[in-house]
């Protein structure tokens, strides 16, 4: 072997070394239960204990309407959902990225962590607690004169967003904060020295500095809002009509793993098919957008 060789096989053996404890988790937890999914959802019970290759489980979805419609409301509702903690995510991240000072910033991100330091299951039977027909929220409205007696402001879609919003807020608000850090103030300065109104700096300097901000934190709310099950169950009621809840009943309720499987897979291309769309959209690489999270 040439010694130019040797401290080069060195290396790509200390590399691999490295990156095998991640591989190997990687394979364990992540490849292999997808590989078993995707064949259970290929298959099709046919006796006790027999199994043949079959689609029979996603002519089932396309074949019926009421899963088509929840797979559908699902996506849109993620959608909207990931918009709104955009929208209340950009200027908190603004706050605390360029105009709040010295311990000032440390402090509105700490208010924006404290949620997350308890689980999502307790968050959620707070606001449950907020806000069901004997709660706080229903009592004090009451006492203010709004309305003349309780109101359930649970099992709405309003409830259902809310509660989505809240849960992942915290992850639109890190990407941006680390992308607006690293916006020069001096562009904005001198773009108001040259007339711009702040309209015109926010829509061709500061939205455009953040788009990988904004593409990586969309993405990640995106995907927690989509596979989220506790949230709209525990607010929505039976009528949170989520497609989670349908994977849910499939696997445990109906015993029906084929099904589930297929579910699960029909839920995961959706996801990466808005993924690749947003990057398309945006015009961003997904190496660039990682790196943000």
């Amino acid at each position: 072997m040439p010694e130019s060789a040797a401290p080069r096989w060195h290396a790509r053996f200390m590399l691999g070394l490295l990156l095998a404890p991640a591989l190997l988790w990687l394979g364990a937890l992540i490849v292999a239960p997808h590989l078993d999914l995707a064949v259970l959802s290929l298959r099709e019970r046919v006796g006790p204990r027999q199994y043949a290759a079959s689609l029979a489980q996603y002519r089932t979805f396309f074949a019926d309407p009421l899963y088509w419609h929840v797979f559908v409301r699902t996506a849109w509702m993620s959608v909207v959902a990931t918009l709104l903690t955009l929208l209340l995510a950009f200027p908190i991240a603004w706050v605390i990225a360029k105009l709040a000072r010295g311990r000032a910033g440390s402090l509105l991100f700490i208010v924006c962590l404290i949620p997350f330091w308890v689980s999502e299951t307790v968050r959620t039977l707070g606001w449950m607690i907020l806000l069901r027909e004997s709660g706080v929220l229903p009592g004090l409205l009451v006492r203010l004169g709004i309305t003349d007696m309780p109101v359930e402001l649970l099992y709405h879609d309003a409830t259902i967003l809310v509660g989505l919003v809240y849960t992942s807020l915290l992850f639109m608000v890190v990407p941006l904060i680390s992308s607006l850090e690293s916006l020069d103030n001096s562009l904005i300065e001198a773009a108001y020295d040259l007339g711009a109104g702040g309209f015109t700096i926010l829509r061709s300097i500061v939205i455009p500095h953040a788009a990988p901000g904004i593409t990586a934190g969309c993405i990640v709310v995106f995907m927690l809002t989509l596979g989220n099950y506790l949230t709209p169950t525990l607010l929505g009621g039976k009528n949170s009509e989520w497609f989670t809840e349908q994977i849910y009943n499939q696997f445990i309720v109906r015993f029906n793993w084929e099904q589930g499987a297929a579910f699960g897979f029909l839920l995961l291309g959706l996801s990466t098919a808005m993924v690749m769309a947003g990057l398309r959209l945006t015009g961003q690489r997904f190496g660039d957008v990682m790196r943000r999270t």
